[in-house]
């Protein structure tokens, strides 16, 4: 035998019937407290300082670690379009 039932209820109607407590307050707070630090971090960030910590390659500048990730990457492509020639 296979009984088969279907209820039809909200999440919060759910948590309520099974006795659990309400929990939408407590996810609103954690949301409002990821915007506030996000918010935090995005107006302490300067582009220019994080450009160059991207770029800063350990003792090279932003330009030279370009310039060296160009050449490496050109360097594992000797033979580019050699076979294309006609």
């Amino acid at each position: 035998m296979k009984v088969t039932i279907n209820v039809d209820c909200t999440p919060e109607e759910a948590r309520a019937f099974m006795g659990l407590p309400p929990v939408a307050d407590a996810q609103q707070a954690i949301v409002d407290e990821w915007k506030r630090r996000t918010l935090e971090a995005m107006e302490a960030m300067d582009p220019q300082t994080l450009f160059q910590s991207w770029m800063s390659g350990g003792a090279l500048s932003g330009t030279e670690a370009w310039d060296q990730f160009q050449k490496a990457f050109w360097a594992g492509m000797p033979d580019m379009g050699a076979g294309d020639k006609k």
